[in-house]
């Protein structure tokens, strides 16, 4: 029944992708999730070509299954990244922080499907002009770094500006989300925070310990007069960028603050100075589950709750 036309576009059994997020998305977490039936995705983040091709290759160990690697536009080895790609025939490319135009032909004359997240619809459309597959509408609910508008907000309207498929991320972790987004006219989800609370993935222990403590207002978002705004969860690291920005400190200094937080958070377990991103979803968060269990309840409590509103206001379906 959730067989959409991204299942079709990517060769997947379900429209789950896994969040590139950068240190945490390694190979074990991709290859987990595409076993399960949606497509992982390997973060680039800031690693080098010889990193990206070793993880990729360690995915390819543990899945026969398509996955993807998302490539941040504003890491030095792009150029050399995205050749990487051809050359490892990897099925998909997700792509954030810039805009992928000059790599779109490569791409697809080698096959690979070009997917880049978008928070915008005047994005999503000149994405659409530049050739890509599809487009993640994500909206400010997600972890990381952020747009402006909401995912509800989002999603519709740039389902309504392009004719490409259209996939939804952001504030989504369960099945009562993922048939939101369905609704709102999305092909798919992504889910980044949900899977980084899964048993395949290798963050630190502190970090799934903070997800597992996190309430619904415990995400703050830091940043913003770096025009860079980036959700986390709420530590001394967030409480020393407010401070800062409220003293109107530089973009420099602020950007020196968060500089290898992300790392030392998720690697290093530091959850006090570290950068511990996540969505608004977290306080959703109780327990750490392997990645098939999170996709079957997804998708097994989808079925469920069609029929429940069906028989509820419908008579039956």
């Amino acid at each position: 029944m959730f067989y959409t036309k991204i299942c079709e576009l990517c060769g997947i059994e379900y429209p789950i992708f896994q969040g590139g997020m950068a240190w945490v998305s390694d190979y074990h977490l991709a290859a987990a999730v595409s076993e399960a039936g949606g497509l992982g995705i390997v973060a680039a983040g800031h690693l080098t070509p010889d990193e990206v091709r070793f993880q990729i290759r360690k995915t390819k160990e543990l899945t026969s299954k398509p996955f993807g690697v998302n490539i941040m536009l504003m890491s030095p080895y792009t150029d050399e990244l995205m050749q990487l790609v051809i050359e490892e025939k990897v099925a998909v490319v997700t792509t954030g922080a810039g805009n992928p135009g000059k790599y779109v032909k490569a791409l697809k004359d080698a096959g690979i499907r070009v997917i880049p997240v978008v928070a915008s619809v005047a994005l999503a459309r000149r994405m659409e002009r530049e050739g890509v597959d599809a487009v993640i509408a994500e909206g400010m609910e997600s972890g990381g770094h952020i747009g402006e508008i909401t995912t509800m907000a989002l999603v519709p309207q740039v389902v309504d500006a392009v004719k490409i498929p259209v996939i939804a991320a952001g504030g989504i972790g369960d099945a009562r989300g993922f048939l939101a987004a369905l609704f709102l006219g999305a092909e798919g989800v992504q889910m980044g925070t949900r899977f980084a609370l899964s048993k395949e993935c290798q963050v630190h222990p502190n970090w799934k310990a903070m997800y597992v403590k996190a309430k619904d207002r415990d995400t703050v978002i830091t940043g913003r007069s770096t025009g860079h705004p980036v959700r986390i969860i709420k530590n001394k690291l967030a409480r020393k960028f407010e401070q800062l920005e409220r003293a109107g400190a530089s973009v420099e200094e602020l950007e020196r603050l968060g500089s290898g937080a992300l790392k030392a958070a998720a690697l290093d377990g530091d959850t006090e100075w570290g950068s511990v991103m996540a969505g608004q979803i977290v306080g959703m968060l109780k327990e750490e589950k392997s990645v098939k269990e999170i996709i079957d309840e997804i998708i097994n409590g989808a079925h469920a709750l069609l029929k429940d509103k069906c028989e509820r206001f419908l008579g039956g379906c």
